[in-house]
């Protein structure tokens, strides 16, 4: 099979990148908008993508109809998010949270989750998860203006929260505690329980 791009339908496309690049972390993002109102939805453009400063990129691309989802207002709104860590023992709720709730309305309430108040920013951060990334806004960058369009959302993390019970002895996070969770394409997930180790070459 080959797919010029150019000439194939939008969702077409995207259903064969989402199939392919696998698995994709899920960033569990909470924002706040200007009333009040908790947002929580899931994203699997996602990644970690430096140190100094430390960096997150994740894409609330644009709804088929060429709208802003809800979080993407609420970041360009306020300037700040949380990731929250998206684990086995809470994938039906991640996967409910991308229902598509009028504005003024919250996934968390939908959902019956507690939050707890982050440090450094204003969104609150889910109670009772392993870990939580605290962000600031560095940059939007919009690349293209249709259905499903990218907005690459850059941020630095200003706070870490990780639980101890998935540090192992070496003070580091342990997989097998940590337990997350990745996208694949269609409705198709994966857990991180089977893992192997390889060293890196010296």
């Amino acid at each position: 099979m080959q797919i010029e791009v150019s000439k194939t339908p939008v969702v077409e496309v995207y259903q064969m990148l989402v199939g392919l690049v696998t698995p994709r972390p899920i960033a569990w993002v909470t924002t706040i908008s200007p009333s009040g109102v908790i947002n929580l939805a899931p994203f699997s453009f996602f990644n970690v993508f430096g140190a100094n400063p430390p960096v997150v990129v994740f894409s609330p691309t644009l709804k088929r109809d060429c709208g802003k989802k809800d979080t993407l207002i609420n970041i360009e709104k306020s300037g700040e998010f949380v990731i929250n860590a998206s684990t086995e023992e809470n994938a039906e709720a991640i996967n409910q949270s991308s229902s598509p709730l009028a504005y003024d309305d919250s996934e968390i309430e939908m959902l019956g989750l507690k939050t707890t108040d982050s440090a450094l920013v204003r969104p609150p951060r889910l109670a009772g998860i392993p870990f939580a990334l605290e962000c600031k806004l560095m940059q939007i960058v919009p690349v293209g203006n249709g259905a499903i369009s990218a907005n690459l959302v850059i941020g630095e993390i200003v706070m870490i929260h990780v639980s101890d019970l998935v540090l192992g002895s070496d003070g580091q996070p342990d997989p097998s505690k940590l337990r997350t969770i990745a996208r694949l394409g269609g409705d198709y997930w994966s857990r991180t329980s089977d893992i192997f180790k390889l060293q890196r070459p010296k």
